[in-house]
């Protein structure tokens, strides 16, 4: 399959969630988030075309991965088209001199994407997978991770009564939160407003009104207790509200919003950190 295709595709996938949206199918908005959420590793594309292809996958593979986790393909099953970067080496020089980057004095290099197919892990059937251990509405370890990402950032964390009935507050470099707020509450909260702080105070500012704002750091916010295991409680139907209905909004800011989810879950990842390899 050719570059153009794949890209192609993956085009149609963003415009299968605008049009399902303008046609009042909010829960295929749910479904990418939570997408997004699951595959937080994968790049913005990937988990448009994951999405796409397969909404309800948690746990995608290659057949060699799956293999070698004892579990096989299962007749019939179609595989999930994604992206693939084809990296190699080459040896650099400067001025004529080779410089040693590694032992053997060559550099990794991205030459460019392949069509690969992946396999949902119910798709497959064999040895049962070690389980992971799931949050479920506990925060702990994770809260902390996330105070520690927001001090490596140089944001500045407070906490205030007097800022009540809001939440939580950000300021351009400091957070205050409301004191006394439960555990899950104050989580989903913080990134709320870090999200503020990594989308909305350079050129976005400016160029986003308040409700686009509020709308990316509450998908923000989702994606990311989604990704953790917090039950959000948020109905697609209440969700989709805070997109207003308005499917430009949405196409312009979801890569935006993966992106930001991504580095902060990046940065509040258990170690060792358990993923899968990303594309």
């Amino acid at each position: 399959m050719k570059l153009e295709d794949i890209k192609n595709k993956t085009k149609d996938a963003v415009d299968y969630l605008v049009q399902s949206l303008e046609s009042g199918h909010s829960e295929v908005l749910t479904q990418y988030l939570g997408a997004m959420a699951r595959f937080h590793t994968y790049s913005f594309g990937n988990v448009m075309l994951i999405a796409r292809q397969k909404p309800d996958a948690s746990n995608v593979a290659g057949i060699r991965t799956w293999n070698s986790l004892g579990r096989f393909v299962k007749r019939g099953e179609k595989g999930i088209l994604i992206l693939a970067p084809m990296v190699g080496k080459k040896r650099t020089e400067n001025e004529g001199t080779e410089q040693t980057v590694d032992a053997k004095g060559t550099e990794s290099t991205l030459f460019g994407f392949r069509a690969v197919y992946v396999f949902d892990i119910t798709q497959t059937e064999g040895k049962e997978l070690p389980t992971l251990t799931e949050v479920q509405g506990d925060v702990s370890g994770y809260r902390e991770r996330l105070v520690q990402f927001v001090a490596s950032q140089g944001i500045e964390l407070n906490y205030s009564e007097r800022i009540g009935p809001a939440k939580g507050l950000s300021h351009g470099g400091k957070i205050t939160l409301l004191l006394g707020m439960q555990p899950a509450e104050e989580f989903s909260t913080l990134v709320h407003e870090i999200g503020h702080e990594m989308l909305h105070r350079g050129d976005r500012r400016t160029l986003t009104t308040k409700q686009v704002r509020e709308t990316e750091a509450e998908a923000v916010a989702f994606v990311v207790c989604q990704s953790v295991g917090l039950r959000t409680g948020t109905a697609s139907a209440d969700y989709i509200q805070l997109w207003h209905g308005d499917a430009n909004l949405l196409r312009e800011s979801l890569e935006a919003v993966q992106q930001t989810a991504a580095v902060i879950l990046g940065g509040i990842a258990p170690e060792p950190a358990v993923a899968t390899a990303a594309a």
